[in-house]
């Protein structure tokens, strides 16, 4: 277990770190529009800058966010794109808040036991090749988000991505990195290694250019066709033949079955500001607000650091436990949305201790006295302007290049969101999470997910959206972020760049970012956690509200080390 989430975490450090433009610099990811009154911030230059561009063509924060999220797809493959999935949060002008789960789906033949093999479940079979692509949901979120307060036309919104994608873009150090370390994979399929490996089957070099002629092709079919290109047409149409020729699952009905889900967001409250979070199929929403009302019941203000660090580590492993056990797919399981109410988190932090570790956690039973109960590689873009509008996407197709799977003819790399189902209760996914039946496979089921995009209120008007890149990181990462920001008041760009802790319960490590102070990580230890330390960790883009501007902030660390390698 420890192994497995080792050899991830340290992707973490170089996974997120994505194609750049040689110059970049930190106002490249987030930016703000010449008139001041729209901001985005994306992990990747190109995706912001297209963005901006759209709203100097007219368009809102809905349009660029769209926008950029077509671009990731384009420079960001490894990360997100039209073959995965995604979860998004939006405010309208008018004041309605929308979650739309745009979540992959589990085909109509998927099984339970799928990928168990000789009583075993078989980890390569649920994240490499055919059997590891559920149904893409982003490309019809996007059309439902567009359709919802865009002010401009699908086509509008994507063709620059396809424009970028059919001239091409210099590969970063980074992005070689990923290819470099996928390659292997690649190679197995003959569509994804004429994309990312030369003609010698060797990994496409930094600074060399890349473009991608079908992938271009079949955004225009998009942008022309509308979604049921995707779904309905010729995508769908190759997509299932390929399947049939490949041991896939997958068939043109699923595409043509899928369906965007609206969710009601999880609300809560912390520090004075009202929280949106997203509900199951994420994991997001209820643990973020979680582990922040498990926090307040201590006096934060007065901890030493190491008490600090100590407190939010055991809140996100008990959080973490919950997840296991109660979490899943809400239209296949009743899950305990009372996880995110704070008379529970009362419960929680009388367990724990400032002075120690808590010993054997295991999941809680949220409904004791409460009634209520309700029927990994990846990217965050956050877009604002100033009618109003307010977007917190989250968009994924999993590991690094998903599937590793391209259809001949399309450009456009799946995902392999199969793979967080709990294949067999107890085995862990590639992020080293295990599960119970509540995640387990099932027919056009989704699976769970970490992503947690986050929208921040005060007073009943927006002040923050925010989301991260990185597994079951992404919910710490969301955590100490509005910690920092809104607990301590510091401006999102210093909370973003407080060293980074990490727990999950299983395996039972504290990860730590090598720039806590010595002493404090001494400290931690004499405590009881068990500390692994890494360079960074994660990749976080928010928005903030402050003296009635719109502040961009993109991952310093992403930035940092893009510079680097540059």
């Amino acid at each position: 277990m420890k192994t497995i989430f080792a050899m991830w975490i340290g992707l973490v450090i170089v996974g997120f770190t994505n194609s750049v433009l040689a110059d970049d610099s930190a106002n490249n990811y987030a930016q703000v529009s010449s008139d001041g009154r729209a901001a985005v911030a994306t992990v990747n230059p190109y995706a912001t800058q297209i963005a901006i561009d759209v709203i100097a063509r007219g368009g809102n924060a809905i349009d660029a966010a769209i926008a950029a999220a077509f671009t990731l797809g384009v420079v960001d493959g490894h990360n997100s794109g039209i073959g995965g999935g995604c979860f998004v949060l939006v405010r309208l002008a008018d004041g309605r808040i929308f979650a739309i789960d745009g979540r992959e789906m589990a085909p109509a033949a998927a099984s339970r036991d799928m990928f168990v093999v000789d009583g075993k479940a078989d980890p390569e079979l649920s994240r490499t090749g055919a059997l590891a692509i559920g149904i893409p949901g982003s490309v019809a979120a996007f059309d439902k988000l567009q359709k919802l307060g865009g002010k401009l036309t699908f086509r509008e919104v994507i063709f620059p991505a396809a424009d970028l994608a059919e001239k091409g873009f210099v590969i970063s150090p980074a992005l070689a990195e990923r290819i470099s370390a996928t390659a292997d994979n690649l190679k197995k399929f003959p569509a994804s290694a004429a994309i990312y490996l030369d003609k010698d089957n060797n990994p496409r070099s930094a600074f060399s250019s890349l473009q991608q002629k079908d992938l271009a092709a079949t955004y225009r079919a998009i942008a022309k066709q509308g979604p049921d290109y995707f779904y309905r047409g010729d995508f769908a149409k190759k997509t299932g033949r390929w399947m049939a020729a490949n041991g896939g699952l997958v068939t043109h009905k699923d595409f043509a079955n899928y369906q965007v889900k609206m969710r009601k967001p999880i609300v809560s409250e912390f520090a004075g500001y009202t929280l949106y979070g997203f509900p199951p199929p994420s994991s997001g929403g209820v643990h973020v607000a979680q582990i922040l009302n498990i926090l307040e019941q201590f006096d934060l203000d007065n901890l030493a650091p190491a008490e600090r660090y100590h407190l939010i580590a055991e809140a996100m492993k008990f959080a973490f436990a919950d997840r296991a056990h109660w979490l899943g797919d809400s239209d296949f399981t009743k899950v305990p949305l009372s996880i995110a109410d704070k008379r529970y988190a009362q419960t929680i932090a009388k367990k724990i201790s400032l002075d120690k570790t808590t010993p054997n956690i295991t999941a809680g039973n949220p409904d004791i006295g409460i009634q209520h109960v309700m029927n990994k590689h990846t990217t965050h873009i956050a877009a604002a302007d100033m009618d109003g509008n307010w977007v917190a996407i989250t968009s994924t197709v999993n590991t690094s290049f998903g599937s590793k799977v391209v259809i001949p003819g399309t450009g456009v790399v799946l995902n392999n969101q199969m793979d967080d189902f709990s294949a067999q209760v107890g085995a862990a996914n590639a992020f080293g999470l295990v599960g119970s039946d509540a995640n387990a496979i099932a027919p056009r089921k989704r699976p769970l997910s970490s992503m947690s995009p986050t929208l921040v209120f005060k007073n009943g008007e927006p002040v923050m959206a925010l989301g991260a890149a990185g597994g079951p990181t992404i919910i710490s990462q969301v955590v100490q972020t509005l910690l920092y920001s809104l607990n301590d008041s510091m401006p999102v760009e210093k909370a973003m760049a407080q060293a980074r802790i990490h727990q999950q319960w299983n395996p039972n490590l504290l990860f730590v970012e090598a720039a806590m102070p010595a002493d404090i990580q001494q400290a931690l230890q004499k405590k009881g956690h068990e500390l692994k330390i890494w360079p960074s960790m994660g990749a976080s883009q928010a928005i903030q509200l402050r003296d009635g501007k719109l502040i961009p902030v993109a991952e310093p660390r992403v930035i940092l080390q893009n510079q680097r390698k540059n």
